[in-house]
């Protein structure tokens, strides 16, 4: 699919370099678990079975867990309605449009491509923002739809999710059952695939995030170019950040999981050494770089902030 959003080689070259690195990891993980195991069927069947639910039914996953439903356009006219100016403009194909029943004001894409691809807004998000501001959202996360920087996350966090799996079959299997020296050997054998399944974790852990806060820059930049307004995202983005940061942190523990798909981090502000874990670039870079775009563009802002 191609589509109007301005494409990002830098993008599409570190999809492509996280995604050569994690599929080394990958058969090295796998090759190590068949040795350890010594059941290729059962580490095939495990690997294949986590990979095609995530693949396939991500959109469906993400939509549970968040508690979005597909609605139509006598439910949200206007959502559909920017949706559908916007997708005119990008020249792409209209996701399904979903809502959350949330007060946490945020947004989320999620597919496998552009023709299985949702976007999803909370209510919180639409009681708090202007027009422009939520066709600036909108266009950020149809933007992640049409670099397919949605899909390559999604097969991207495969590996931790398998790491972690592995290590929860193994540790309640019955495979280590017995006693004496099968039980001593069973248990060497547990260790060694928790700590192969932890290094495979962090690994997979810093390489999505590095890739998700480059892919958050660049839709930025991609939605303020189609919309002609960064302006009006800088200002979403300073509202809803500063909102979020308000919310007890106990209602954003069951959001922080699906923090690289949404437009910002369920945690507020993240300062210091912890941009280093985040997968979004911290609020000062995203708004500097609007700024910069703004100036490009010529367009005033009487903030003065955004550009």
């Amino acid at each position: 699919m191609r589509s109007r959003f301005q494409p990002d080689r830098r993008l599409n070259v570190r999809m492509g370099v996280t995604l050569f690195l994690l599929g080394l990891l990958y058969v090295a993980f796998v090759a190590a678990l068949i040795v350890l195991l010594k059941s290729w069927v059962l580490v095939v069947v495990i690997a294949a079975a986590v990979l095609g639910a995530q693949y396939w039914f991500s959109d469906r996953i993400a939509l549970f867990a968040m508690r979005g439903r597909v609605v139509e356009r006598e439910e949200y006219p206007q959502l559909h309605g920017v949706i559908d100016r916007l997708c005119a403009t990008a020249d792409m194909p209209k996701p399904a449009v979903a809502v959350s029943d949330m007060e946490m004001p945020n947004a989320f894409a999620t597919g496998r491509d552009a023709d299985h691809a949702v976007v999803c807004v909370t209510t919180g998000l639409l009681r708090r923002l202007e027009p422009a501001e939520l066709e600036g959202v909108l266009a950020h996360e149809l933007s992640h739809v049409a670099h397919r920087d949605v899909a390559v996350i999604t097969v991207a966090s495969f590996l931790g999710v398998l790491a972690g799996l592995i290590v929860r079959f193994v540790f309640y299997s019955q495979v280590f059952g017995g006693h004496g020296r099968k039980d001593q050997n069973a248990a060497v054998v547990l260790m060694t695939v928790m700590a192969v399944s932890a290094a495979v974790y962090a690994l997979s852990f810093f390489l999505i995030r590095a890739l998700s806060r480059y892919r958050e820059l660049a839709a930025d930049r991609a939605a303020a170019m189609l919309t002609g307004r960064p302006s009006a995202l800088a200002s979403a983005l300073t509202k809803l950040t500063g909102d979020i940061a308000k919310i007890p942190t106990r209602d954003l523990r069951t959001a922080q999981a699906f923090n690289a798909f949404y437009f910002t981090p369920a945690s507020g502000r993240t300062p210091g050494i912890q941009r280093l874990f985040s997968t979004h670039p911290s609020l000062e870079e995203r708004l500097d770089q609007l700024g910069r775009i703004s100036r490009e563009l010529g367009e005033s802002s009487p903030s003065g902030k955004a550009g």
